[in-house]
């Protein structure tokens, strides 16, 4: 193949050389190095919160991104029962579930939620924003949220996110 050389000239390549420069970069499995972080939630908006989380879980922060593999790290979420919602979203944001089973659709609203369960909405935010398939359930499990500021992952040393990812 014909290139160009420094000064303009034209020079041969071969076609295994022209191989080399071009070849994409695809994880495997065995090497991806996966690490913790911690995030405290309290103040922060759900929806900026969880963007963040769910890019970190996908693995996008890192240049050995794989779309089609799970390179992504965890993360442990604290004071999920301080996450702060814009508005009146408290009153007028509902939360359906449903059994399957015929008549038996349950709503709840923000508030009721988080005075139940306050994992839950971080837990929810941040699984509809991961893929619909296997690789998003997978890359969920690494998700640890915790309603008050204590979490029993110290043995991980977690980093803080806020430090470690201040680009995302």
């Amino acid at each position: 193949m014909l290139g160009r050389g420094p000064l303009g000239s034209v020079c041969l390549k071969t076609r295994e050389e022209t191989n080399e420069m071009n070849k994409t970069y695809s994880a495997k499995v065995g090497e991806i190095d996966r690490r913790w972080y911690v995030v405290d939630a309290a103040d922060i908006p759900l929806g900026r919160l969880s963007t963040r989380i769910a890019k970190v879980l996908i693995g996008k922060h890192k240049p050995t991104y794989t779309a089609h593999v799970d390179t992504g790290d965890f993360v442990i979420v604290v004071n999920a029962e301080k996450t702060k919602l814009t508005g009146r979203k408290e009153e007028t944001k509902i939360y359906y579930r449903h059994s399957g089973k015929p008549g038996n659709l349950k709503a709840e609203t923000a508030g009721e939620l988080r005075a139940r369960r306050p994992e839950r909405m971080i837990e929810l935010a941040v699984r509809r924003m991961l893929p619909k398939n296997k690789l998003g359930r997978q890359q969920l499990k690494k998700l640890k949220v915790y309603a008050g500021p204590e979490h029993p992952h110290g043995p991980q040393s977690p980093l803080s996110m806020d430090e470690a990812l201040s680009h995302v």
